[in-house]
């Protein structure tokens, strides 16, 4: 039982969904070292959603929005952390959920697809036969991906992702929406979008600015078009340097 007022008891929660999720199946034993790599970067934005999160989010939110064929691809870490808000992406944007690993095996497929459904989800893709096309160039398990999904996606969210499926991804000429904490990894700047913040507290507000663009769909275009994640990603490069500085 964490102590709800012991000063790192969000951070505590969520490691025990990672653990948890490991003892599910769900989560690889490699996922704990992502997770703890992911919250040192944390430490470093002060463990809140910062302006440029937020401005990163309304160019996601838009992006979805105007794709014509999105897909959430999920991993153990995500499958783990956030099993229900995937699910309502999923709902508000009708598109389906692509489990993709890279510590791939029957099982956790198994798992991680067993897990999304019993809480609700439609369609889950990606798991056994279904991923029956490959990403050129990728020589993991992440190459593997559903005709019906990723490979025929304009759009993939994609967080808490390898960068090498990242690159692949572009270079086939599709638009990349990740969350990561790291701003200095390959995804972070390979991706279109990089919204740098925890995945815990980035897909809440992910799901409130899809609901409000949902309202009124004028300048979608205008706010993607204006976007610059380089730009973005320099921010943040700034917020940190400052807070170090000061």
């Amino acid at each position: 039982m964490i102590d709800p007022n012991h000063p790192r008891a969000t951070s505590l929660r969520i490691r025990d969904q990672i653990v948890a999720g490991v003892k599910k199946g769900i989560t690889s034993t490699h996922g704990l070292i992502a997770q703890g790599r992911g919250e040192a970067f944390d430490y470093l934005i002060g463990e809140e959603t910062q302006p440029f999160a937020h401005k990163a989010i309304e160019a996601a939110s838009a992006l979805l929005l105007t794709a014509k064929h999105p897909v959430l691809s999920v991993n153990g870490n995500s499958a783990a952390l956030t099993p229900e808000a995937y699910i309502t992406l999923s709902e508000i944007l009708n598109c389906p959920i692509e489990v993709n690993l890279f510590h791939r095996t029957p099982e956790r497929e198994l798992a991680i697809r067993d897990h999304l459904l019993s809480l609700g989800a439609r369609t889950v893709l990606g798991v056994g036969n279904n991923a029956s096309e490959t990403l050129p160039t990728i020589a993991s398990p992440r190459k593997y991906v559903s005709p019906e999904g990723i490979a025929k996606a304009d759009v993939v969210f994609v967080p808490l992702e390898d960068g090498d499926r990242t690159e692949e991804l572009i270079k086939l000429g599709k638009k990349v929406i990740t969350v990561d904490l790291n701003p200095l990894s390959r995804t972070a700047q390979q991706a279109t979008i990089t919204i740098v913040d925890n995945l815990v507290r980035a897909m809440p507000e992910l799901i409130k600015q899809l609901n409000k663009d949902k309202k009124n769909i004028k300048n979608l275009e205008n706010r993607i078009t204006n976007y610059n994640n380089k730009i973005i990603l320099q921010e943040i490069s700034n917020f940190i340097a400052k807070r170090f500085s000061s």
